[in-house]
């Protein structure tokens, strides 16, 4: 299999970029792959792909005997992907269900007033126009992107789309039955052997603190409230509960207020940046991570995925892309009042510990070791292109 590669790409600090290096690493290993170099982009000093894949310049196109792999994602990191849309033999990668900024700001790029109307009417009808006319004169709404998602047009002329959850092959299935889809599932790299507790020391964490982690930055949409409101829960009931937040820009005043506001002010560690070669350790500091986001566009979690590698069990969102992780790996919190409730009791359960905790984290390392290994995907991948573009002479 031959494949022509196209993304975002590190430095940039993007979960797409993150996920080209984790996947090519092993996907170079099983197929020849060239990598298109994004503009402006230069090779970092530490690229670790080095005499894995070939490097080439933006403007290359796909030879005749290439599969041309196509990353989209929901921010302007990928416009300059846009145009590589529609060409022969294309595949396209659509790691996030929402395109509506992606649309957004690819309408802003052109000259022509009205693009933006034309666009969304193509996506989602008279609906989407009068959405693209409210917009015109300052008429928005937080959830608008997830009421018209606008992916369609992006997939118009693709041979083939691939996704990440089941959800989303459904929902893609259904709208577009001419087109081949693939559900790939959501590789992230090995974290290696692990010292638990010299990670736990390192954050001044102590051997009774019970440490909740989210992983970048907490906001209102990624359920905010319903986790400062468990861990307070938790820790009125004599739960040693720590809040952990991982990531560049992780804490600031709006955060530390509302912290604050529920009496764990006190109880917020954050980290900071952490740099790449380590950041895939840091989950397994914690007792349990968190990944909770409303609404949501139906693509699982890079986050999540990252927490059952380091065999730390994740409470997630109970509907959508997250149902369809293991439960003892992935406990449910329901959407909703109860929320904040089901996170304290899950907190309370890990400080006891013992069995049935150690089956929680057994059964998060198992499910990562089953299904979300970049191996596992690789091989997912290939098996998907050479099947549907089999037709095309490409093996």
């Amino acid at each position: 299999m031959k494949i022509l590669w196209a993304s975002p790409l590190p430095p940039v600090r993007s979960g797409v970029s993150d996920y080209a290096v984790e996947l090519l690493e092993v996907l170079g290993e099983r197929a020849r792959v060239r990598v298109v170099e994004p503009p402006g982009w230069q090779r970092p000093d530490d690229w670790p792909l080095a005499g894995r894949v070939d490097l080439v310049a933006t403007g290359v196109e796909a030879a005749t005997d290439e599969v041309s792999l196509v990353h989209l994602g929901n921010n302007p990191h990928h416009l300059w992907l846009l145009e590589r849309l529609g060409r022969p033999r294309t595949a396209v990668v659509f790691h996030d269900l929402v395109l509506h900024h992606l649309m957004v700001e690819a309408a802003e790029l052109d000259s022509e007033p009205g693009n933006l109307e034309e666009r969304l009417r193509e996506a989602h009808g008279e609906s989407g126009a009068a959405l693209a006319c409210a917009r015109a004169v300052g008429f928005t709404g937080r959830r608008d992107p997830f009421f018209f998602p606008a992916w369609q047009p992006f997939a118009a002329g693709a041979e083939a789309v691939i996704v990440h959850s089941r959800w989303a092959y459904d929902v893609v299935r259904r709208a577009a039955p001419h087109l081949a889809v693939g559900q790939i599932t959501l590789p992230v790299a090995d974290p290696g052997e692990i010292d638990r507790l010299a990670i736990r020391n390192r954050f001044g964490l102590e051997a009774n603190d019970v440490a909740l982690m989210h992983l970048g930055f907490l906001t209102p949409e990624k359920g905010l409230s319903a986790i400062l409101s468990g861990v307070a829960a938790a820790a009125r009931a004599g739960v040693a509960a720590r809040l952990m937040l991982v990531g560049e820009g992780a804490v600031g005043s709006e955060l530390m207020r509302a912290a604050s506001a529920a009496g764990i002010g006190d109880r917020v560690v954050a980290t900071g940046w952490i740099a790449p070669d380590e950041f895939p350790r840091v989950p397994a500091a914690a007792d349990l991570g968190v990944v909770l986001r409303t609404p949501s566009a139906g693509e699982m979690s890079a986050a999540a995925v990252r927490f059952l590698a380091c065999g730390t069990p994740v409470a997630v969102g109970g509907r959508r892309q997250f149902l369809e992780l293991p439960e003892p790996a992935a406990p449910r919190l329901t959407p909703g009042p109860s929320a904040p409730a089901e996170l304290a009791r899950l907190l309370a359960v890990a400080a006891e510990g013992g069995e049935v905790w150690t089956r929680r984290r057994i059964a998060a390392r198992e499910t990562y070791e089953a299904k979300h290994t970049p191996e596992h995907a690789a091989e997912q991948l290939l098996a998907f292109l050479a099947k549907t573009f089999v037709s095309s002479g490409i093996a």
